[in-house]
Protein backbone atom coordinates (compact mmCIF):
# COMPACT_ATOMS: atom_id res chain seq x y z
CA UNK A 1 0.00 0.00 0.00
CA UNK A 2 1.23 3.22 -0.94
CA UNK A 3 1.48 6.86 0.94
CA UNK A 4 -2.00 7.77 -0.64
CA UNK A 5 -3.42 4.76 0.98
CA UNK A 6 -3.82 2.95 -2.72
CA UNK A 7 -3.16 -1.07 -2.70
CA UNK A 8 -0.66 -1.31 -5.49
CA UNK A 9 -1.34 -3.94 -8.03
CA UNK A 10 -4.64 -4.18 -7.44
CA UNK A 11 -5.52 -1.88 -10.95
CA UNK A 12 -3.55 -3.57 -12.59
CA UNK A 13 -5.01 -6.88 -11.77
CA UNK A 14 -8.51 -4.90 -12.64
CA UNK A 15 -6.79 -4.22 -16.18
CA UNK A 16 -6.13 -8.41 -16.71
CA UNK A 17 -9.54 -8.96 -15.83
CA UNK A 18 -10.95 -6.90 -17.95
CA UNK A 19 -8.57 -7.53 -20.98
CA UNK A 20 -9.96 -11.57 -20.67
CA UNK A 21 -13.37 -10.37 -20.90
CA UNK A 22 -12.84 -8.25 -24.09
CA UNK A 23 -10.62 -10.93 -25.78
CA UNK A 24 -13.58 -13.27 -24.77
CA UNK A 25 -15.97 -11.23 -26.56
CA UNK A 26 -13.78 -10.62 -29.74
CA UNK A 27 -13.09 -14.36 -29.91
CA UNK A 28 -16.53 -14.99 -30.91
CA UNK A 29 -16.01 -12.49 -33.74
CA UNK A 30 -12.50 -13.51 -34.89
CA UNK A 31 -12.06 -17.41 -32.65
CA UNK A 32 -9.38 -16.57 -31.89
CA UNK A 33 -9.21 -18.17 -28.07
CA UNK A 34 -12.75 -19.44 -28.33
CA UNK A 35 -12.21 -22.63 -26.90
CA UNK A 36 -10.90 -21.51 -23.31
CA UNK A 37 -13.77 -18.85 -21.47
CA UNK A 38 -11.15 -16.49 -20.41
CA UNK A 39 -14.49 -13.93 -20.06
CA UNK A 40 -15.76 -16.66 -17.19
CA UNK A 41 -12.03 -16.56 -15.67
CA UNK A 42 -11.72 -12.19 -16.02
CA UNK A 43 -15.36 -12.41 -14.03
CA UNK A 44 -14.10 -14.51 -11.83
CA UNK A 45 -11.06 -12.65 -11.04
CA UNK A 46 -13.68 -9.39 -10.84
CA UNK A 47 -15.42 -11.09 -8.27
CA UNK A 48 -12.81 -12.44 -6.01
CA UNK A 49 -10.78 -9.16 -6.15
CA UNK A 50 -14.08 -7.22 -5.06
CA UNK A 51 -14.38 -9.04 -1.80
CA UNK A 52 -10.94 -8.51 -1.04
CA UNK A 53 -10.87 -4.86 -1.64
CA UNK A 54 -14.27 -4.26 -0.38
CA UNK A 55 -13.62 -6.01 3.06
CA UNK A 56 -10.12 -4.52 3.26
CA UNK A 57 -11.77 -1.00 3.37
CA UNK A 58 -14.60 -2.05 5.65
CA UNK A 59 -12.04 -3.33 8.01
CA UNK A 60 -9.89 -0.26 7.43
CA UNK A 61 -12.68 2.06 7.91
CA UNK A 62 -13.32 -0.21 11.55
CA UNK A 63 -9.97 -0.09 12.78
CA UNK A 64 -9.59 3.69 12.15
CA UNK A 65 -13.18 4.79 13.85
CA UNK A 66 -14.56 1.69 15.95
CA UNK A 67 -17.49 1.00 13.94
CA UNK A 68 -19.25 0.41 10.06
CA UNK A 69 -20.87 3.42 8.52
CA UNK A 70 -23.87 1.19 6.31
CA UNK A 71 -25.39 4.80 5.07
CA UNK A 72 -21.79 5.83 4.10
CA UNK A 73 -20.92 2.89 2.48
CA UNK A 74 -24.33 2.57 0.37
CA UNK A 75 -23.67 6.37 -0.37
CA UNK A 76 -20.08 5.67 -1.88
CA UNK A 77 -21.75 2.37 -3.90
CA UNK A 78 -24.17 5.01 -5.43
CA UNK A 79 -21.85 7.16 -6.31
CA UNK A 80 -19.25 4.86 -8.27
CA UNK A 81 -22.10 2.35 -9.30
CA UNK A 82 -25.29 3.96 -10.51
CA UNK A 83 -24.48 6.73 -12.83
CA UNK A 84 -22.67 4.55 -15.46
CA UNK A 85 -24.35 2.11 -14.48
CA UNK A 86 -27.96 3.51 -15.62
CA UNK A 87 -26.48 5.85 -18.25
CA UNK A 88 -25.50 2.35 -20.27
CA UNK A 89 -28.97 1.23 -19.00
CA UNK A 90 -30.59 4.22 -20.53
CA UNK A 91 -28.70 4.59 -23.76
CA UNK A 92 -29.53 0.97 -24.67
CA UNK A 93 -33.53 1.55 -23.63
CA UNK A 94 -33.67 4.67 -26.14
CA UNK A 95 -31.40 2.40 -28.98
CA UNK A 96 -34.43 0.01 -28.41
CA UNK A 97 -37.44 1.84 -28.43
CA UNK A 98 -35.96 3.46 -31.39
CA UNK A 99 -35.64 0.06 -33.06
CA UNK A 100 -31.88 0.49 -33.36
CA UNK A 101 -30.95 -2.50 -31.45
CA UNK A 102 -33.50 -5.63 -30.80
CA UNK A 103 -33.40 -7.08 -26.77
CA UNK A 104 -36.61 -8.47 -25.07
CA UNK A 105 -38.11 -5.22 -22.91
CA UNK A 106 -37.50 -7.72 -19.79
CA UNK A 107 -33.88 -7.48 -20.04
CA UNK A 108 -33.95 -3.55 -19.52
CA UNK A 109 -35.98 -3.99 -16.60
CA UNK A 110 -33.44 -7.17 -14.78
CA UNK A 111 -30.81 -4.86 -15.73
CA UNK A 112 -32.67 -2.04 -14.16
CA UNK A 113 -33.28 -3.79 -11.09
CA UNK A 114 -30.26 -5.72 -10.94
CA UNK A 115 -31.59 -9.42 -11.42
CA UNK A 116 -30.26 -10.01 -13.97
CA UNK A 117 -28.04 -13.18 -13.13
CA UNK A 118 -31.70 -14.48 -12.55
CA UNK A 119 -33.11 -14.05 -15.96
CA UNK A 120 -30.84 -16.78 -17.74
CA UNK A 121 -33.83 -18.63 -19.69
CA UNK A 122 -34.30 -15.64 -23.12
CA UNK A 123 -31.65 -12.75 -22.64
CA UNK A 124 -30.25 -10.98 -24.91
CA UNK A 125 -26.70 -10.19 -25.71
CA UNK A 126 -26.40 -6.36 -25.33
CA UNK A 127 -27.06 -6.24 -21.41
CA UNK A 128 -26.38 -9.77 -20.64
CA UNK A 129 -23.03 -9.10 -18.73
CA UNK A 130 -25.10 -7.13 -16.41
CA UNK A 131 -25.70 -10.20 -14.91
CA UNK A 132 -22.42 -9.91 -13.09
CA UNK A 133 -23.03 -6.61 -11.49
CA UNK A 134 -26.03 -7.88 -10.55
CA UNK A 135 -24.21 -10.44 -8.56
CA UNK A 136 -22.27 -7.58 -7.09
CA UNK A 137 -24.90 -5.26 -6.37
CA UNK A 138 -26.18 -8.21 -3.97
CA UNK A 139 -23.27 -8.45 -2.24
CA UNK A 140 -22.81 -5.00 -1.42
CA UNK A 141 -26.28 -4.98 0.39
CA UNK A 142 -25.76 -8.27 2.13
CA UNK A 143 -22.02 -8.42 3.06
CA UNK A 144 -21.14 -5.12 5.06
CA UNK A 145 -24.21 -5.47 7.04
CA UNK A 146 -22.94 -9.24 8.35
CA UNK A 147 -19.61 -7.13 9.46
CA UNK A 148 -21.81 -4.78 11.30
CA UNK A 149 -24.25 -7.37 12.75
CA UNK A 150 -21.52 -10.43 13.52
CA UNK A 151 -17.92 -8.54 13.60
CA UNK A 152 -15.28 -9.08 11.45
CA UNK A 153 -14.10 -12.98 13.33
CA UNK A 154 -17.47 -14.01 12.82
CA UNK A 155 -17.59 -12.84 9.58
CA UNK A 156 -14.42 -14.85 8.42
CA UNK A 157 -16.84 -17.94 9.60
CA UNK A 158 -19.41 -16.76 7.26
CA UNK A 159 -17.04 -16.41 4.61
CA UNK A 160 -15.76 -19.80 4.85
CA UNK A 161 -19.24 -21.24 5.16
CA UNK A 162 -20.49 -19.54 1.72
CA UNK A 163 -16.69 -20.83 0.40
CA UNK A 164 -17.84 -24.44 1.32
CA UNK A 165 -21.53 -24.30 1.04
CA UNK A 166 -21.46 -22.42 -2.90
CA UNK A 167 -19.82 -25.91 -4.42
CA UNK A 168 -22.83 -28.11 -2.66
CA UNK A 169 -25.63 -25.35 -4.02
CA UNK A 170 -24.11 -25.94 -7.95
CA UNK A 171 -24.04 -29.87 -7.54
CA UNK A 172 -27.06 -29.70 -5.97
CA UNK A 173 -29.01 -27.60 -8.50
CA UNK A 174 -27.27 -29.55 -11.29
CA UNK A 175 -28.24 -32.93 -10.25
CA UNK A 176 -31.65 -31.83 -8.68
CA UNK A 177 -33.01 -29.22 -11.16
CA UNK A 178 -32.11 -30.02 -14.65
CA UNK A 179 -34.26 -26.84 -15.41
CA UNK A 180 -31.97 -24.27 -13.16
CA UNK A 181 -28.93 -25.39 -14.92
CA UNK A 182 -28.30 -22.00 -17.01
CA UNK A 183 -28.62 -20.17 -13.59
CA UNK A 184 -25.24 -22.42 -12.42
CA UNK A 185 -22.57 -19.78 -12.41
CA UNK A 186 -24.56 -17.11 -12.04
CA UNK A 187 -27.58 -16.76 -9.21
CA UNK A 188 -25.80 -15.83 -6.10
CA UNK A 189 -25.98 -18.80 -4.16
CA UNK A 190 -23.68 -20.63 -6.81
CA UNK A 191 -21.45 -18.17 -7.31
CA UNK A 192 -21.01 -16.14 -3.82
CA UNK A 193 -17.88 -18.36 -3.21
CA UNK A 194 -16.08 -16.41 -5.43
CA UNK A 195 -16.53 -12.84 -3.40
CA UNK A 196 -16.05 -15.06 -0.71
CA UNK A 197 -12.55 -16.04 -1.53
CA UNK A 198 -11.65 -12.42 -1.58
CA UNK A 199 -13.46 -11.95 1.71
CA UNK A 200 -11.80 -14.42 3.37
CA UNK A 201 -8.22 -13.49 2.13
CA UNK A 202 -8.72 -9.83 3.63
CA UNK A 203 -9.37 -10.92 7.04
CA UNK A 204 -6.97 -14.25 7.45
CA UNK A 205 -4.19 -12.62 5.48
CA UNK A 206 -2.43 -11.07 8.44
CA UNK A 207 -2.72 -14.61 10.12
CA UNK A 208 -1.42 -16.17 7.09
CA UNK A 209 1.63 -14.16 6.95
CA UNK A 210 2.46 -15.00 9.94
CA UNK A 211 2.84 -18.72 9.33
CA UNK A 212 6.50 -19.14 8.16
CA UNK A 213 5.55 -21.66 5.24
CA UNK A 214 3.01 -19.45 4.06
CA UNK A 215 5.53 -16.21 3.57
CA UNK A 216 8.24 -18.70 2.17
CA UNK A 217 5.95 -20.44 -0.46
CA UNK A 218 4.04 -16.98 -1.07
CA UNK A 219 7.73 -15.48 -1.94
CA UNK A 220 9.21 -18.30 -3.86
CA UNK A 221 9.03 -19.75 -7.86
CA UNK A 222 7.15 -22.65 -6.62
CA UNK A 223 4.22 -20.03 -6.66
CA UNK A 224 4.07 -20.60 -10.42
CA UNK A 225 1.83 -23.54 -9.60
CA UNK A 226 -0.66 -21.51 -8.39
CA UNK A 227 -1.24 -19.61 -11.58
CA UNK A 228 -1.17 -22.99 -13.37
CA UNK A 229 -3.51 -24.89 -10.74
CA UNK A 230 -5.99 -21.86 -11.50
CA UNK A 231 -6.10 -22.04 -15.21
CA UNK A 232 -6.33 -26.34 -15.47
CA UNK A 233 -9.11 -26.30 -12.92
CA UNK A 234 -10.80 -23.44 -15.18
CA UNK A 235 -10.13 -25.73 -18.10
CA UNK A 236 -11.95 -28.47 -16.91
CA UNK A 237 -15.06 -26.60 -16.73
CA UNK A 238 -16.13 -28.96 -20.16
CA UNK A 239 -16.47 -31.57 -16.71
CA UNK A 240 -19.36 -29.98 -14.94
CA UNK A 241 -19.38 -32.11 -11.83
CA UNK A 242 -15.71 -31.41 -11.29
CA UNK A 243 -16.02 -27.51 -12.10
CA UNK A 244 -18.98 -27.14 -9.87
CA UNK A 245 -17.78 -29.01 -7.10
CA UNK A 246 -13.67 -28.80 -7.27
CA UNK A 247 -12.75 -27.07 -10.32
CA UNK A 248 -14.65 -23.79 -9.55
CA UNK A 249 -12.81 -23.99 -5.74
CA UNK A 250 -9.63 -24.09 -6.73
CA UNK A 251 -9.67 -21.17 -9.16
CA UNK A 252 -11.38 -18.80 -6.57
CA UNK A 253 -8.53 -20.01 -3.88
CA UNK A 254 -5.84 -19.77 -6.69
CA UNK A 255 -7.03 -15.97 -7.88
CA UNK A 256 -6.80 -15.20 -4.05
CA UNK A 257 -3.22 -16.22 -3.31
CA UNK A 258 -2.54 -14.44 -6.62
CA UNK A 259 -3.97 -11.36 -5.40
CA UNK A 260 -1.90 -11.74 -1.82
CA UNK A 261 1.33 -12.67 -3.73
CA UNK A 262 0.58 -9.27 -6.11
CA UNK A 263 0.06 -7.19 -2.94
CA UNK A 264 2.74 -8.50 -0.86
CA UNK A 265 5.01 -7.96 -3.22
CA UNK A 266 4.50 -5.24 -5.59
CA UNK A 267 7.93 -4.44 -6.36
CA UNK A 268 8.33 -7.96 -8.18
CA UNK A 269 8.49 -8.27 -12.12
CA UNK A 270 4.71 -9.34 -11.93
CA UNK A 271 4.28 -6.31 -9.54
CA UNK A 272 6.00 -3.77 -11.58
CA UNK A 273 4.04 -4.75 -14.66
CA UNK A 274 0.57 -4.27 -13.13
CA UNK A 275 1.93 -1.10 -11.56
CA UNK A 276 2.78 0.45 -14.96
CA UNK A 277 0.91 3.39 -15.48
CA UNK A 278 -1.13 1.99 -18.84
CA UNK A 279 -1.74 -1.02 -17.20
CA UNK A 280 -2.88 0.95 -14.38
CA UNK A 281 -4.87 3.31 -16.13
CA UNK A 282 -6.71 0.22 -17.93
CA UNK A 283 -7.65 -0.67 -14.76
CA UNK A 284 -8.88 2.31 -13.17
CA UNK A 285 -11.40 2.56 -16.01
CA UNK A 286 -12.45 -1.27 -16.30
CA UNK A 287 -15.15 -0.20 -14.92
CA UNK A 288 -16.64 1.37 -17.99
CA UNK A 289 -14.58 -0.68 -20.19
CA UNK A 290 -16.93 -3.66 -19.07
CA UNK A 291 -19.83 -2.02 -19.25
CA UNK A 292 -19.35 -0.55 -22.98
CA UNK A 293 -17.95 -3.93 -24.50
CA UNK A 294 -20.93 -5.60 -24.37
CA UNK A 295 -23.18 -3.87 -27.24
CA UNK A 296 -19.98 -3.69 -29.55
CA UNK A 297 -18.98 -7.05 -29.25
CA UNK A 298 -21.21 -8.92 -30.28
CA UNK A 299 -20.84 -11.54 -33.16
CA UNK A 300 -24.29 -12.10 -33.84
CA UNK A 301 -25.41 -8.76 -34.85
CA UNK A 302 -25.11 -7.67 -38.46
CA UNK A 303 -24.56 -3.82 -37.62
CA UNK A 304 -21.45 -2.07 -38.86
CA UNK A 305 -20.78 -0.85 -35.24
CA UNK A 306 -20.34 -4.71 -34.40
CA UNK A 307 -17.74 -5.25 -37.04
CA UNK A 308 -14.06 -5.47 -35.72
CA UNK A 309 -12.02 -3.16 -35.90
CA UNK A 310 -14.37 -0.25 -35.50
CA UNK A 311 -16.44 -2.73 -32.59
CA UNK A 312 -13.21 -2.40 -30.81
CA UNK A 313 -12.74 1.51 -31.22
CA UNK A 314 -16.14 2.18 -30.15
CA UNK A 315 -16.60 0.94 -27.44
CA UNK A 316 -12.96 1.83 -26.39
CA UNK A 317 -14.66 5.80 -26.91
CA UNK A 318 -17.91 5.28 -25.07
CA UNK A 319 -15.84 3.76 -22.34
CA UNK A 320 -13.31 6.79 -22.36
CA UNK A 321 -16.60 9.03 -22.61
CA UNK A 322 -18.41 7.50 -19.38
CA UNK A 323 -14.93 7.79 -17.44
CA UNK A 324 -14.18 11.16 -17.82
CA UNK A 325 -17.76 12.61 -17.98
CA UNK A 326 -19.42 10.28 -15.61
CA UNK A 327 -16.60 8.72 -13.11
CA UNK A 328 -14.06 10.57 -13.18
CA UNK A 329 -16.40 13.83 -11.55
CA UNK A 330 -18.19 11.63 -9.30
CA UNK A 331 -15.15 10.15 -7.78
CA UNK A 332 -14.30 13.75 -7.07
CA UNK A 333 -17.47 14.10 -5.06
CA UNK A 334 -17.57 11.16 -3.42
CA UNK A 335 -13.75 11.58 -2.43
CA UNK A 336 -14.86 15.23 -0.87
CA UNK A 337 -17.30 13.56 1.23
CA UNK A 338 -15.44 11.16 2.52
CA UNK A 339 -13.02 13.59 3.74
CA UNK A 340 -15.75 15.95 5.03
CA UNK A 341 -17.21 13.71 7.14
CA UNK A 342 -14.14 11.01 7.81
CA UNK A 343 -11.38 11.62 10.54
CA UNK A 344 -7.26 11.92 9.13
CA UNK A 345 -6.90 8.30 10.08
CA UNK A 346 -9.89 7.27 8.56
CA UNK A 347 -10.10 8.55 5.42
CA UNK A 348 -10.19 6.07 2.52
CA UNK A 349 -7.79 5.06 -0.22
CA UNK A 350 -8.20 6.79 -3.44
CA UNK A 351 -8.18 3.71 -5.15
CA UNK A 352 -11.68 3.25 -6.80
CA UNK A 353 -13.83 0.10 -4.86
Amino acid sequence: MDQSGRIRSLDGLRAVSVTMVVIAHLARNTGVFARFDLGNLGVRVFFVLSGFLITTLLAREHAATGRISLSAFYLRRTLRIFPPFYALVLAVAAARAAGVVALPWSDVAHAATYTMNYNTADRGWILGHTWSLAVEEQFYLLWPAALALAGFRRGLAVAALAMLAAPLVRVTTYLAFPAAHAGIGETFPTVVDALAAGCALALARDALWRWPLYRRFLGSPAFIAVPLVALVAHAGGKHPLFSFFVGTSLVNSAVALVVDRVVRFPDGPIGRFLDRRPVALVGVASYSIYLWQQPFLDARSNAWWTAFPQNLVLAGLCAAASYHLIERPLLRLRLSLDLRRAPQAARPARQAA
